[in-house]
């Protein structure tokens, strides 16, 4: 499943996975998943956001690039605090451009993206099954319309969202060589 698009890293230690792709692509299912197998920390990127920004999601207007800013600069800092204390970690993160993809790893080393890709149809039927989320299903189209998949020279894997939630995480981990 790995992009031909993308260098698959060859990982440091200790390095930060960053699972990113549009909402209901499966981040938070298949990072938890992950940080499970590993014993890696983990961190729902969504619980990052400023209110305002969760307020105007909820209300089904798409985020700008500034109102994203001060969220991608936490997710940076969480990151650079693993890499820091010299310990391996998961976020989610939805990381749609290359700039938010360059913020958030912005050392340039010690992060490889793990991105979710799927069929706009394939991920607003997902959407339309969750609940107690403040994404409507409505700003779906905004994020496929946002999105630039990563692309040569940016670390990481695709991974297709058709399987399991657990069968993805072992590709993943297969995909970049870790080991529960």
């Amino acid at each position: 499943m790995d992009s031909p698009d993308m260098a698959t890293p060859a990982l440091p230690k200790p390095v930060v996975l960053v699972v990113m792709g549009v909402s209901g692509s499966g981040k938070s299912t298949v990072a938890a998943l992950l940080a499970g197998r590993l014993g890696w920390a983990f961190e729902e990127g969504d619980a990052l956001h400023p209110q305002s920004n969760i307020d105007k999601m909820a209300a089904g207007h798409p985020l700008t690039d500034e109102d994203r800013h001060p969220w991608l600069e936490k997710v940076a800092d969480w990151v650079d605090r693993r890499l820091d204390h010299g310990e391996n970690g998961i976020i989610t993160c939805s990381a749609l451009k290359r700039s938010y993809r360059n913020i958030i790893n912005r050392r340039g080393s010690g992060v490889a993206f793990v991105f979710l890709s799927g069929s706009s149809e394939t991920i607003s039927a997902r959407l339309t099954e969750r609940h107690g989320h403040f994404m409507p299903t409505s700003l779906l189209e905004s994020q496929f319309a946002a999105l630039e998949e990563p692309s040569q020279g940016e670390p990481g894997i695709r991974i297709d969202v058709g399987p399991a939630p657990g069968v993805i995480a072992q590709r993943i981990m297969d995909e970049l060589g870790l080991n529960g």
